[in-house]
């Protein structure tokens, strides 16, 4: 049984959850029933960085929300599914259409509909306020909750576990 940090030198491609992973999973409902959520600028910089340095990045949420989508496609990233009951249906289609394997891929997600995601994965992670049957699964637990750069935690020691995390070369990345 390889440790976590083993894990991560396997790892081609990040797939995430937006809320309570992106976001703190707080909902702010505007007048007009409009659902608000605040991202975290620290994650987005990783996910363009992580982008940049040839990873892959899908998100997989139930969630409906289009500005969710501009934001994380205003990122880069080109695949995003909303409104998904089971997540593992997306992600399957999403692993064969890249030709992936489970071990390339680093999901977090942090509530009862991640579970069969999280298992699939190579790499089952969570942020620090995941449920607890969640984190009972999970290879990591990031020491940063939901909306608090947890994903940045992740992406990054992927990065530096494979060499392609340094200050120059993440500069680089985003500024190209």
């Amino acid at each position: 049984m390889k440790n976590y940090k083993e894990l991560l030198n396997d790892v081609t491609t990040f797939i995430l959850d937006v809320d309570g992973v992106l976001t703190d999973g707080r909902l702010l409902i505007s007048e007009s029933g409009e659902l608000l959520r605040t991202m975290n600028a620290r994650d987005g910089y990783a996910i363009k960085t992580a982008l940049n340095n040839g990873y892959k990045v899908c998100i997989i949420t139930g969630g409906r929300n289009d500005g969710v989508k501009s934001r994380l496609m205003g990122l880069g990233v080109e695949d995003v599914f909303l409104n998904a009951s089971d997540k593992t249906v997306q992600m399957r289609e999403y692993v064969a259409k890249h030709n992936l394997t489970p071990e390339e891929i680093l999901y977090m997600g942090d509530d009862m509909p991640d579970l069969p995601a999280l298992e699939y994965s190579g790499v089952a992670t969570c942020p620090q306020d995941a449920i607890q049957e969640v984190k009972s699964i999970c290879n990591y637990i990031s020491h940063r909750n939901g909306g608090d750069s947890c994903v940045r935690d992740v992406i990054e020691q992927v990065m530096k576990v494979q060499g392609k995390w340094n200050a120059t070369q993440a500069v680089q990345a985003v500024s190209s």
